[in-house]
C-alpha cells in the first residue's frame, strides 16, 4: 500500500542539534534557579530586612507560581507554538531575574520570585516538548534526552556550587543577574535556529475552568506541603490546604472528562506508561530533594564546610548523573525496554541512599559520602533519561506541551513533598534523640555540642531511611506499570487513546 504524506517518516530538522544546545541552556537555567537562591538566602535576608517568618516565601513564591501554572504553561505552548512560548518564557525569566537582583525590599523580591516561577512554568514545558517534536529518530532521541536528563538531574547540584561561588566571592544579587546572559543567549539562539514542525499546534479554545481549577489545586497542594514543614501537619491552615487541593483537583478531573477541549486530556495522564513515568519520577524526586537538603546541612553545620566547599562536595553526584544519563541510559535506551533502565536505576539510587543511612558525626567523606553519591547519581541518571523520553513519546504533537508540563509538575510537587515530609521526619527524630539525652545536653560544654550534632545526624539518617523506601517504591512502580518495548521494535509503545505508536509529525516548515 502506498505511503501517504501523513504516514511518511518525519523529515529531520537539520538544525535540531544546534537547537538542543539552546534548549539545554534554558533548562539548565531553570533547574539552577531552584537551588542557587538557597545558598544566597541568608545574605539577601539581611540586606533586604526580610523577617525570619517571611524568608521562606523567597523559595515558596517561586515554587507556588511554577508548580501552579505548569499545566497552563504547557497548554499555552501547544496553542501559541513551542518556539514562541520558549522565547517569551526566556525573556520574561530574564526580566524577572533582573528585578530580583535589583530588589530594594521584601515585596520587590517576592514579586520577582513569583514572576520567575510564572515564566519558568511557560519555559520548562516548551523546552521539553520542543525536544519531543524535533527528535523522532529513536537513536537520536536517546542521545538528546540523555543530555536533557543529565541537566534536569544534575542542575540542582550545579546550582549549589554556583550559588556558593557567587555569594562568597561577589554578592547574593549575582545569583539573579547570572540568569540574564543565559536567557539572552538561549532566546537569540532559539529564535535563529529552532524550526518547529508544522501542524503541531493545538488550535482548540482554552479550557478556562480547567486552568482555574488546576492552578488553584496545585498551588494549594504545594503550599500545604510547604506550610507543613514550618507549621506542622496538624496545623489548621495546612489541613485546609490539603482538603481544598483534593476538592479542586477532583473537580478538575471531572471537568476534564466532560469538556470538548480539555486543558489536560485524560488520555495523556491515564495512558499506562506515561502514568507510570509521572508517578515513579515524582516519588524519586521526593527522595532527591530531601537528600539535597540534609547533605547541605550535614556538610555545612556538622562538618563545617564553607558554601563553596559544600557545592563541590556534590560533584560526584553530578558526575554520576551525567555518566548514567549519557553513557548508560542513552546507549541502552534503544536496546532494552525503558522499565529495565528505570527499575534498576531507581534501585541503584536506593542502594546509594542506603549507604547514607550510616551517617555519623565523624563519617568520612571519601569512604561513605562520595561512593553513596556516585551510586545515587548513576542510578538517577540511568532512570531519568528514559523517563523524560517516555513521558512525551507517542503523544499527539498537539498535546506535547501539556504532556511535558506533567513531567515538570510531578517533579515540582515531588520536590515540595520531599522537602516538607522528610524534613518533618528528621525534625521529629532529632527531638526524640534530644529528649532521650536531655541530661547530657543540659551539662553544657563540648559534650552538649556533640549531643546536638548527633541529634541532627540521627534525624537525617531516619529521614534517609524513608527516602530508601520511596526509591524502592519508584523502582517497583516503573517495573510494574511501564510495559512498553524498546523503541523501534514491534512491542507495545506508549501512545494515547487512538494515537499512532510512533510520534508522527508532518514535514518541517522552514
Amino acid at each position: 500500500m502506498p505511503r501517504t504524506a501523513a504516514t511518511l517518516p518525519p523529515a529531520a530538522d537539520p538544525s535540531r542539534w544546534k537547537a538542543l544546545v539552546f534548549i539545554a541552556l534554558a533548562q539548565l537555567m531553570v533547574v539552577l534557579d531552584a537551588t542557587i537562591v538557597n545558598i544566597a538566602l541568608p545574605s539577601a535576608q539581611t540586606d533586604l530586612g526580610i523577617s525570619d517568618g517571611n524568608r521562606q516565601w523567597v523559595i515558596t513564591a517561586y515554587a507556588l507560581a511554577f508548580g501552579g501554572l505548569l499545566l497552563f504553561g504547557g497548554r499555552i505552548a501547544d496553542k501559541w507554538g513551542r518556539k514562541n512560548a520558549f522565547v517569551v518564557g526566556l525573556i520574561g525569566f530574564a526580566l524577572a531575574s533582573a528585578l530580583g537582583g535589583a530588589a530594594t525590599g521584601e515585596a520587590m523580591m517576592l514579586g520577582a520570585r513569583a514572576l520567575q516561577g510564572a515564566f519558568g512554568a511557560l519555559l520548562a514545558p516548551a523546552a521539553l516538548s520542543l525536544l519531543a517534536v524535533m527528535f523522532t529518530d529513536a537513536k537520536e532521541r536517546a542521545k538528546a534526552f540523555g543530555i536533557y536528563g543529565a541537566i534536569a538531574g544534575g542542575g540542582g547540584a550545579v546550582g549549589l556550587i554556583l550559588g556558593g561561588f557567587l555569594t562568597e566571592y561577589l554578592n547574593w544579587r549575582w545569583t539573579f543577574f547570572v540568569n540574564i546572559p543565559f536567557a539572552i543567549a538561549a532566546a537569540v539562539g532559539a529564535w535563529l535556529v529552532i524550526r518547529e514542525p508544522a501542524g503541531g499546534r493545538n488550535r482548540a479554545p482554552l479550557d478556562i475552568p480547567g486552568v482555574f481549577l488546576s492552578t488553584l489545586g496545585l498551588v494549594a497542594l504545594v503550599y500545604g506541603f510547604t506550610r507543613a514543614e514550618s507549621a506542622g501537619w496538624s496545623d489548621g491552615v495546612t489541613v485546609a490546604m490539603f482538603v481544598a487541593s483534593a476538592a479542586l483537583l477532583a473537580s478538575f478531573v471531572f471537568v476534564e472528562s466532560k469538556v470538548k477541549s480539555p486543558l489536560l486530556p485524560l488520555r495523556v495522564l491515564l495512558e499506562r506508561n506515561r502514568g507510570g513515568v509521572y508517578l515513579s519520577l515524582g516519588l524519586a524526586v521526593i527522595a532527591m530533594f530531601g537528600l539535597f537538603l540534609f547533605l547541605t546541612y550535614y556538610l555545612q553545620v556538622v562538618k563545617g564546610f564553607s558554601p563553596v566547599k559544600t557545592g563541590f562536595a556534590f560533584l560526584p553526584m553530578i558526575a554520576g548523573m551525567i555518566t548514567g544519563s549519557t553513557q548508560i541510559g542513552a546507549r541502552l535506551m534503544t536496546r532494552v525496554p525503558p522499565r529495565l533502565l528505570m527499575g534498576p536505576g531507581f534501585l541503584l539510587a536506593a542502594t546509594g541512599m542506603l549507604l547514607l543511612t550510616q551517617l555519623e558525626v565523624g563519617s568520612s567523606y571519601p569512604a561513605l559520602i562520595l561512593p553513596a553519591q556516585l551510586l545515587l547519581g548513576l542510578g538517577m541518571g540511568t532512570a531519568f533519561m528514559p523517563a523524560m523520553s517516555l513521558a512525551t513519546h507517542g503523544v499527539d504533537p498537539a498535546d506535547a506541551g501539556v504532556a511535558s508540563a506533567m513531567v515538570n509538575t510531578s517533579q515540582q510537587v515531588g520536590g515540595a513533598i520531599g522537602t516538607a515530609l522528610l524534613n518533618t521526619i528528621a525534625a521529629s527524630a532529632t527531638t526524640a534523640y534530644l529528649a532521650d539525652h536531655a541530661a547530657e545536653a543540659a551539662a553544657g560544654g563540648p559534650a552538649a555540642r556533640l549531643i546536638q550534632a548527633q541529634a541532627m545526624v540521627e534525624g537525617y539518617s531516619s529521614a534517609i531511611w524513608w527516602a530508601v523506601g520511596i526509591l524502592a517504591a519508584s523502582s517497583a512502580i516503573a517495573l510494574t506499570l511501564i510495559n512498553t518495548g524498546r523503541p523501534g521494535t514491534g512491542a507495545p509503545v506508549a501512545a494515547g487513546s487512538g494515537e499512532a505508536a510512533e510520534l508522527k509529525v508532518p514535514v518541517i516548515a522552514h
